[in-house]
């Protein structure tokens, strides 16, 4: 570690100091949004592992993703909502800032495999009945999920590594609400340009690569739908890929226009924007999504209620 980080400067985040007359009204969105982000997906968590009718892969896949979102939210939110009731940028130390860039990252690249995990479900269960329960078995499920924390874990490692082993100034400033890898990584003073190459390319191989193994999945999925005969067919199979296709293009459009765009003459502004929209918003919407789209989940929901109300 060089000189200067051996000091182990203090971050100081700006978050939405800028913008003392929204920080109040922020603060009480942000955290009803995250109520309810922590409701719906501990919802959904519950269902899927009491309802005997929500026990199979892409129900367990599920569950996993409502517990990264659980997770991903409480990395960021908590921390937020503290800078929002203050009217001053507070300092973040330098071992807190790594942490909730490593731990935001862990759960990023957790949610990208995912998501693809539940593609190649979709696929397997349209296109390949007849072997689905080979090519999905709760071995090969629990494998899937497995290797999508492995990748986090050391996505996120390798990242975190380059990034704070640079030297960074003695009080930096990061104009943002959250130690995000690009905000922190345009700080450094020396040496970003290996930290660089590996940014652009874990977004090429965690963005844009299971985005296209998604798509892929989709494009084969499609083709088995437009060779169904029924249009009732259609319409069931359609209805049980909606739901996910909403949450991928949600999380992907989203990191996308974040990770991806050209970041000359982008706003600072705009970027916490997005970086809210997808790191509080989205968590929220994926239940909701989930609930209302999928007739078995609003099903299971329903019976949880009545269970509730009738029990004395």
């Amino acid at each position: 570690m060089t000189e200067e980080n051996q000091t182990l400067p203090e971050f100081l985040l700006l978050g939405f100091s800028d913008l003392r007359a929204l920080q109040g009204p922020l603060f009480w969105v942000v955290l009803l949004v995250y109520l309810l982000t922590l409701l719906g997906n501990s919802v959904i968590i519950l269902l899927t592992q009491g309802s005997p009718a929500l026990h199979s892969p892409m129900y367990f896949f599920l569950r996993h993703l409502s517990v990264v979102e659980v997770l991903y939210t409480t990395d960021i939110v908590p921390r937020t909502l503290v800078d929002l009731a203050s009217p001053h940028p507070r300092a973040i130390s330098f071992q807190s800032c790594a942490t909730q860039m490593y731990v935001f990252i862990v759960l990023g690249i957790t949610e990208c495999c995912l998501l693809t995990a539940m593609a190649y479900d979709r696929y397997a269960a349209i296109c390949r009945p007849l072997h689905y329960s080979t090519l999905m078995s709760w071995q090969a499920c629990t494998a899937m999920v497995g290797i999508s924390w492995f990748m986090g874990i050391i996505t996120a490692t390798t990242h975190s590594s380059l990034i704070f082993t640079l030297p960074f100034p003695s009080h930096p400033i990061i104009p943002h609400f959250l130690c995000d890898i690009l905000p922190v990584l345009r700080l450094a003073s020396a040496g970003k340009h290996r930290s660089e190459i590996s940014v652009v390319t874990a977004t090429v191989v965690f963005i844009m690569v299971p985005f296209s193994l998604i798509v892929a999945s989709y494009a084969r999925i499609l083709g088995a739908i437009l060779a169904m005969a029924s249009t009732q067919s259609r319409h069931k199979v359609f209805s049980t890929c909606s739901s996910h296709l909403l949450v991928v293009f949600l999380f992907f459009g989203t990191a996308s226009i974040t990770y991806i765009r050209p970041q000359a003459g982008s706003s600072v502004t705009m970027n916490r924007i997005l970086s809210l929209f997808y790191t509080v918003v989205t968590p929220m919407l994926n239940p909701i999504i989930y609930t209302l789209r999928n007739k078995e989940v609003a099903g299971a929901l329903w019976h949880m209620v009545k269970r509730q109300v009738s029990s004395p």
